[in-house]
């Protein structure tokens, strides 16, 4: 076996098994999963999450998930929680202890300092007869056979299962709460999927040039003013209500068809009834409707009014496209 036929055979040996162990947690989700979740859904506090090592880290992965969705948490490591940082537990607060083994010192020292503070412990280990799963109200069992590596060392199967484990409570949480697309938009403003969410088409076009024309404008007022609000083209309006659109391209097909544009008018090369969307659709359904129509623009219009212009540029620069 060469070089390359050994490398693609270890990678499927370590996805398979980790697939393998994460199939098999299936089977622990249990009457204790389920008391767990509701502790901290019925908890007026937040969640502590602690570990130490790689299960440390998986600890802030699953933080960062919960406060996405709804579920306030904060990291704790079990190394400075001994030395201080203890205090960062209130009076309401749930612990989850994330611990392979279970035994390891660091744990047994933190384990009974949060258990005398009266909170709610709720242990993730992969044995339950440990320390930490004797002494946790609840465990999360995030049980492995053995590690993808191939001497049984580092963490890697244990970790992953650590982490869908905490997915697992997260989105069991997100449930119970009702979190919504509405609610993910609002701690997501950021970010592209959050955008597809709450952005409006008026938050573009409050921001664009407004285009417009009457439908009597001689053609040089109709270039001067595509020229001047560099949107490639503008609206043909009469008291507010659109009539048309005319577009870079309309006046290159004037020019072809006419020898001369004197006497010509803005209603002679608009095309009337041009698409159109309400100012407070959603962005993403602007989208939707320029990849319907085959279009780079829409006009935008409020109570029957032109509002203004939306380009698929403003699309792509807001990361909806």
């Amino acid at each position: 076996m060469n070089t390359r036929e050994t490398i693609i055979s270890y990678a499927k040996k370590t996805i398979a098994e980790e697939a393998q162990a994460i199939a098999y947690l299936e089977e622990l989700i249990d009457e204790e999963f389920s008391k767990a979740v509701e502790t901290i859904h019925n908890s007026k506090g937040r969640v502590i999450v602690t570990g130490i090592g790689k299960s440390a880290i998986i600890a802030n992965k699953i933080v960062a998930t919960m406060n996405s969705t709804g579920t306030p948490a904060v990291f704790m490591h079990a190394a400075d929680a001994i030395h201080g940082d203890l205090g960062n537990i209130l009076e309401d607060d749930v612990v989850i202890c994330i611990s392979k083994s279970g035994n390891t010192p660091e744990i047994k020292v933190l384990v009974p300092l949060i258990k005398s503070f009266k909170n709610p412990l709720i242990g993730m280990t992969s044995n339950k007869d440990s320390f930490l799963g004797q002494e946790a109200d609840y465990v999360l069992h995030a049980f492995v056979e053995k590690e993808a590596c191939p001497n049984n060392l580092a963490p890697t199967t244990s970790t992953t299962a650590q982490m869908v484990m905490g997915d697992a409570v997260a989105v069991s949480l997100l449930h119970l709460q009702g979190f919504s697309s509405r609610d993910f938009a609002k701690y997501h403003p950021g970010g592209s999927l959050g955008k597809k969410l709450y952005l409006r088409v008026s938050d573009i076009t409050s921001r664009n040039e407004k285009p417009e024309v009457s439908p009597d404008s001689n053609i040089n007022s109709v270039i001067v003013e595509i020229t001047e609000k560099r949107l490639g083209a503008t609206a043909v309006t009469d008291n507010g209500s659109i009539l048309g659109i005319i577009t870079d391209g309309d006046l290159r097909r004037m020019l072809t068809n006419n020898t001369s544009f004197n006497g010509l008018t803005a209603k002679d090369i608009m095309s009337p009834n041009p698409k159109r969307i309400d100012n407070n659709a959603m962005a993403v359904d602007a989208l939707e409707k320029l990849e319907e129509s085959s279009i780079t623009q829409l006009l935008a219009e409020e109570n029957g009014k032109y509002a203004g212009f939306l380009h698929i540029h403003d699309l792509m620069r807001e990361g909806i496209l």
